[in-house]
């Protein structure tokens, strides 16, 4: 009797072996770009939105065009301007404003247009602050005289009284050699209502209040025409620091009468 062999089984293909491991799957970087991209969008964004937020409502940045302001503004000189000034408070005599041109105080412009792409670039920068494409169009002057306020020069030393107190400006204005008047034109006026009566620190070289009463305003500054007041010099570094108003030079001025000399 004989007996069938069976057949050898075949050895299965994973007999003896160990499970091979999954294959990894490598995700593309694709998206890790675009996250990285959409945060870097949404960071400028919020950037620029704070900047037009602070340059709106908080501080603004000029810078000097003229010399009519020196010494204490000096040609190119940046400034950052307190917008908060003529929202929620009143001006004080000595302050330094800066105010769009009340109507005749600047001559026409006479520079070229230009192109397209610089004015949208420096439209840009001065979103954040670093151009101030509007300066040429805006005056700096020191307030000599607020709402109420006789302002009359000159006595019989050369100094401006205010509400008929002299006032000594010697820290502050420029003189030529040989000159000691606050001013080489007599003036003798009462600021209205809601107007201000300015003059330039370097006062035989700036064309402020005493020369513009051929205008429609009549020299006055509109309080509403004031950007706000300048406080602190940004550029060039070592002139970095804030500004005087020299406000005990005007300690002694009385407030005018049926007024309290604010805004």
């Amino acid at each position: 009797m004989t007996t069938e062999k069976s057949a050898p089984a075949e050895p299965s293909p994973t007999a003896g072996t160990e499970s091979a491991p999954a294959t990894a799957t490598i995700q593309p970087r694709r998206r890790g770009w675009l996250i990285f991209l959409r945060d870097v969008v949404v960071i400028i964004l919020i950037a620029v939105l704070v900047s037009l937020v602070v340059k709106t409502f908080l501080v603004r940045s000029f810078y000097i065009p003229s010399g009519s302001m020196e010494d204490t503004l000096l040609i190119k000189d940046r400034i950052l301007v307190d917008e908060i000034t003529p929202r929620f408070g009143g001006y004080d005599r000595g302050d330094i404003v800066v105010f769009r041109d009340p109507g005749g105080w600047l001559p026409p412009s006479t520079e070229p247009a230009r192109p397209p792409v610089v004015e949208a670039f420096e439209w840009v920068l001065s979103l954040v602050g670093l151009a101030a494409p509007d300066s040429d169009d805006h005056l700096v002057k020191r307030i000599i005289g607020l709402p109420g306020d006789h302002v009359v020069c000159c006595n019989a030393i050369g100094q401006i009284t205010v509400n008929e107190v002299p006032i000594d400006e010697t820290g502050y204005v420029k003189f030529p050699p040989g000159e000691t008047a606050a001013s080489a034109d007599a003036f003798d006026v009462t600021v209205p209502d809601g107007k201000l009566w300015v003059l330039g620190d370097n006062r035989y070289r700036s064309k402020d209040s005493r020369y513009n009463t051929d205008q429609p305003g009549k020299g006055f500054v509109p309080i509403d025409n004031v950007v706000g007041r300048a406080f602190l010099v940004t550029w060039p570094f070592d002139r970095f620091g804030l500004l005087d108003f020299h406000h005990d030079v005007f300690a002694g001025v009385p407030a005018p009468e049926g007024g309290d000399g604010s805004r």
